[in-house]
């Protein structure tokens, strides 16, 4: 009986091991099949990730960098902003069809296009003149369609006024009142010029230090780019503190909207 019962001890144990050891085959395969649904979920969650920014970037937001002082004081240079670019609508990559915009365009809102002058350059200035405006400035004062344009926002320098040769093309917009043979504008003084169907006129809020429409001349509905929304981050570019990103970070005017 004891010799029975060793063998049967022994046969059980065996048969255990066995057991055992398909239980560890089971178990690793399982493990190998994890860690492979781990990386394909690790790669369908990047390439998601990646598809989820490229079409907000593409078709409804975007960030911009102020790298100068034409819209100082509404704008300083170091403020970081979020672009609406569903505002105005926005191009499809590779087919060239024009997604349209939520909202018509406006007087006074701040926008980012492409200016007819550079296809690499992006500016930010602000609309004052529509399609259908009739606009003319007089020793710094904006008139449009008649009517003195109130400009709280506008900045002026003590700088003395002087003409250009790029301002020329406002002869090809001039209304009946002027000879195009005589026209001589300067900065502060130019004008009436007619806004064409699909075309848009802006100024820098810092009227005398900006290079703008007066300039560069009318911007197509197509080089629009977005509506300037909010600052999400702001610092002082020109500050001698070490790490000025910290240092001399503007915290008050995060989050601000612009107007």
């Amino acid at each position: 009986m004891s010799k029975g019962k060793k063998r049967t001890r022994r046969g059980i144990a065996g048969e255990g091991s066995t057991k055992s050891g398909g239980g560890a085959t089971s178990d690793s395969g399982a493990d190998e099949q994890a860690e492979k649904g781990g990386w394909g979920e690790t790669l369908r969650t990047i390439f998601w990730s990646i598809a989820l920014f490229l079409v907000l970037r593409t078709f409804l937001i975007q960030t911009f960098f102020i790298t100068s002082g034409s819209m100082k004081d509404t704008m300083l240079i170091g403020d970081f902003l979020v672009v609406n670019k569903a505002a105005v609508g926005s191009t499809v990559p590779f087919v060239g069809a024009r997604i349209p915009g939520y909202s018509q365009r406006r007087h006074g809102e701040i926008l980012i296009f492409d200016p007819p002058h550079s296809d690499s350059l992006k500016l930010v200035k602000r609309l004052v003149g529509l399609p259908g405006d009739t606009l003319v400035m007089r020793d710094r004062v904006l008139y449009r369609n008649g009517e003195r344009v109130p400009e709280p926002y506008a900045r002026h320098a003590d700088v003395p006024d002087g003409g250009s040769p790029e301002m020329m093309w406002q002869r090809a917009y001039l209304t009946d009142a002027v000879e195009p043979a005589t026209y001589s504008p300067t900065r502060d003084t130019w004008g009436p010029i007619a806004i064409p169907e699909d075309r848009y006129f802006f100024l820098g809020d810092n009227r005398e230090e900006s290079y703008d429409g007066r300039y560069f001349g009318l911007v197509e509905g197509d080089q629009l780019e977005g509506r300037a929304a909010f600052i999400y981050f702001s610092y002082d570019r020109e500050s001698y503190k070490a790490f000025p990103a910290l240092t001399a970070a503007r915290w008050g005017r995060i989050f601000n909207a612009y107007r």
